[in-house]
């Protein structure tokens, strides 16, 4: 059946996530994700909006008014909304360790600010009328462990400083769980995370199909492995069951995403969950089955729009269209099969 909602949204940090300058895969601007993006078409069909990265190149988190407005302007001549933003926390953009000392932790807020700042201009302009401001904790898991509680009970600290200033603009926070960031790298370690914020109105889950799927393997964090190497289909539908219910309720944002089992991370990026095209061969999810596990009562937690996430992928890959033909392909039998009207 063809639903009008959640809206088709791709992903602009895939052109400079893991990108580095003077290499084989440099950064790709934000106006040439936006053609490849608008090139995109499956049976009369389109991609409704872009989710973006607030640093640079694509974006200074510093822009005056009138410079984000450009940017509103031409993703509007695309006839395209802005929908999740990320906000640039980690140690090298404007932000630092959400576990670190006072002044790191004050950096991770003023990020968030930041990206707050730039928000409330996108929706003064009307580009943007839905979709968080994204976090993590800014820091690998590494540390986290000489002292869980104590670690988890500071990023939790910072994030409520961070939701403080997000509730004062209207948005929402969605911490994402990937096996890179300290006190969000398991399953478990992320919802004790979200719980000791204790903020549901204001920070929540954002949950990427290729990330969580690491989550069941336990990588990072065996002791809370939900399925062993050489599973059956029986053993993990229960297991990917247990995760999204224990998440679920969290979720305020979704990425779609294909994930090969490997972990991966070039540049600055730590390993992480490698996302591998929609149609690999070596995926080791079913797409639109999986995303119904977290799509289910998604308009009721506010989720308006879904985004395809796919960090990583070669510059070629990105540069051929076709690719983004197969991704919207599967963005739309996702929306097809568990949106709404």
């Amino acid at each position: 059946m063809a639903h009008t909602s959640p809206k088709l949204h791709n992903a602009m940090w895939p052109g400079l996530v893991g990108k580095e300058p003077g290499t084989d895969n440099p950064p790709i601007s934000l106006d040439r994700m936006l053609e490849l993006t608008a090139g995109a078409e499956v049976n009369g069909q389109k991609f409704d909006g872009i989710d973006c990265f607030l640093f640079h190149p694509h974006t200074d988190p510093d822009a005056d008014e009138s410079e984000i407005k450009a940017i509103a302007d031409k993703v509007a001549g695309y006839g395209f909304t802005i929908g999740s933003l990320v906000a640039p926390v980690w140690p090298g953009t404007v932000g630092d360790s959400a576990m670190g000392d006072e002044e790191a932790r004050k950096k991770f807020v003023l990020a968030v600010e930041k990206a707050c700042r730039i928000a409330k201009i996108l929706n003064e302009h009307g580009i943007r009328k839905y979709g968080v401001i994204r976090i993590d904790s800014a820091t690998a898991p590494t540390a986290w462990y000489d002292d869980p509680v104590g670690n988890t009970k500071k990023i939790a600290e910072t994030f409520k400083a961070a939701a403080k200033v997000a509730a004062d603009y209207g948005e929402r926070l969605a911490a994402e769980g990937e096996i890179c960031w300290a006190g969000m790298h398991s399953w478990k370690s992320m919802v004790d995370l979200l719980e000791e914020v204790g903020m549901p109105e204001t920070v929540g889950f954002q949950a990427d199909l290729a990330h969580t799927y690491l989550y069941l393997m336990g990588y990072n964090a065996p002791e809370h492995a939900l399925l062993q190497p050489g599973y059956s289909d029986d053993e993990f539908w229960p297991a990917y069951k247990k995760m999204t219910d224990a998440l679920r309720p969290w979720t305020i944002d979704f990425h779609v995403a294909q994930n090969d089992g490997t972990v991966h991370g070039t540049g600055s990026h730590d390993k992480t969950g490698k996302h591998c095209p929609a149609d690999d061969p070596n995926g080791k999810l079913d797409i639109v089955k999986c995303a119904g596990y977290w799509l289910e009562g998604a308009n009721d937690r506010g989720i308006q729009h879904i985004c395809w996430d796919g960090c990583m992928f070669p510059n070629a890959m990105l540069e051929t269209q076709s690719t983004w033909n197969t991704i919207l392909d599967t963005m739309i039998k996702v929306r097809d099969a568990h949106g709404w009207e």
